[in-house]
């Protein structure tokens, strides 16, 4: 007998997994893809994964002390984000899930085979041997295959690429958001090392300032209430450094845990505050672009068309099904003088649901609510994709214009400063405008830091809402 099978071929679903983390060089124009990891050196106490065992639990106090801060620049944040990250783990784990998922209803485009045996030995029992005892063997091997579904494998499957596709998405998204918060912390974190330095340099300013009225005070040209005046202000500027230093503690913890980082490891900002790029499309070049690139819109397409997959197997289950089946047997009984006996059977199944009560359909029915809900969550997140180009892009121009602002109000408040000292030292002036003009300087120096990374913060958020990164 001879048997003729259909092989069914199909294409696996291609999946592009080097999605992280695009770096913008310009952000006026698309990045090209690049290998970050052979571009970006991390330091070699940072390199490797810090805790390949995620279970691990520190006991003992000298596991979780800090041994040292390690200076690292942004760059080598975002490396290590991308390397060491738990959340873009666990996506990635989420995606190779979904792989399995597809190759799982692939597998009904094949048929199933399964073979069965069996070895038997019978006789007359302990207390009779008037028949000697025997000995058989049987085997068989079954051949199943669905001809005809009514659309349900084709929409399984369909349904598990879609799914494939939102979870592919979900890696980029999450990569992309995990990107933004290292920047943005890392901004986070600069800020409070230039806060410490400021109050620093408020610090020192105090001290000078109280070490002239105490010089003035002893020549008898000063009065107490001069020194009293220098000491506050030494106190209250030192409160602002303290309060800095704390905070500057917990920026740089912060971003070690978004990087998961050992726990015996501390890192500090290495790179200076400057700005971190321009912006150069306009507004409506960026919400034009931010529509065709971001993923939160691919995924609702890609939900939507999965409900509608759903809804055709609901469908299909009042459609015939056909399926086809083949059986090959044979027996063999030893010492009984007769040959192998074998057979085949091939065979056709027909099934049409008549009634169900209704069920088909009312699933069919849900299915068109999650459509019908997954188009008006497209609407909501267009929407809100809009509103965030236009947030960001706003706080963009206002923050450029208050780098420039503040620069010259640095430059302002240190020549005031300096006129102030001269006018004490030569007593034409008090020690209140000096005390006032050193605050107005901490204060413009802050003003520019913040104006600053301010700018960095809306620009990055505003990469995010476009998501530059090649097309599919």
């Amino acid at each position: 007998m001879n048997f003729s099978l259909f092989f069914v071929h199909f294409t696996w679903v291609s999946v592009v997994s080097a999605i992280l983390f695009p770096t913008l060089a310009s952000a006026a124009t698309p990045p090209k893809p690049q290998n970050t990891s052979s571009l970006v050196q991390v330091p070699n106490n940072l390199n490797l994964n810090p805790n390949p065992n995620p279970l691990q639990l520190p006991t003992k106090p000298e596991e979780v002390k800090v041994q040292g801060i390690v200076p690292i620049s942004l760059a080598q944040a975002l490396e290590l984000a991308k390397r060491n990250n738990r959340d873009l783990q666990v996506a990635i784990l989420e995606l190779e899930r979904s792989r399995s998922e597809l190759r799982e209803s692939q597998a009904a485009l094949f048929p199933t085979l399964g073979i069965n045996s069996s070895l038997t030995n019978s006789g007359n029992g302990l207390t009779s041997n008037s028949s000697q005892a025997s000995t058989s063997f049987s085997g068989s091997a079954d051949l199943n295959y669905n001809l005809y579904t009514s659309g349900n494998r084709k929409a399984n499957i369909q349904a598990a690429e879609e799914q494939l596709r939102i979870d592919e998405l979900d890696v980029e998204n999450t990569s992309l958001e995990i990107e933004l918060n290292v920047r943005t912390e890392y901004y986070d974190l600069l800020q409070a090392d230039e806060q410490v330095r400021i109050n620093r340099s408020a610090v020192e300013n105090a001290q000078a300032s109280l070490r002239d009225t105490q010089a003035r005070e002893q020549a008898g040209v000063g009065t107490r209430f001069d020194v009293l005046q220098a000491q506050v202000n030494l106190a209250n500027a030192q409160q602002q450094l303290v309060d800095s230093l704390s905070q500057q503690q917990i920026a740089r913890r912060r971003l070690a845990t978004r990087l998961s980082l050992a726990q015996s490891v501390n890192i500090a900002a290495a790179d200076p505050v400057q700005l971190a790029g321009l912006w150069q499309p306009t507004l409506e070049e960026t919400i034009v672009r931010a529509f065709q690139n971001r993923p939160e819109l691919q995924q609702q397409l890609a939900q939507r068309n999965i409900s509608e997959q759903r809804r055709r197997q609901a469908l299909s289950q009042l459609g015939p099904q056909i399926s086809s089946t083949g059986n090959y047997n044979l027996l063999d009984r030893y010492d009984d003088g007769v040959s192998i006996t074998d057979g085949y059977s091939l065979g056709l199944a027909g099934n049409l649901r008549l009634f169900d009560g209704g069920a088909a359909r009312a699933s069919a029915a849900q299915s068109r609510a999650n459509i019908a809900i997954a188009e008006s969550q497209f609407g909501s997140q267009r929407d809100l994709i809009r509103f965030d180009v236009e947030q960001y892009y706003s706080q963009l121009q206002s923050n450029l214009n208050n780098v420039q602002t503040s620069s010259v109000a640095l430059n302002q408040a240190r020549e005031a400063l300096n006129l102030a000292r001269l006018r004490f030292q030569a007593g034409v002036g008090t020690q209140t405008e000096v005390i006032d003009a050193e605050n107005d300087l901490t204060r413009a120096e802050g003003n520019r830091v913040t104006a600053i990374l301010d700018y960095n913060r809306a620009l990055a958020n505003l990469q995010r809402s476009v998501t530059s990164r090649p097309s599919r």
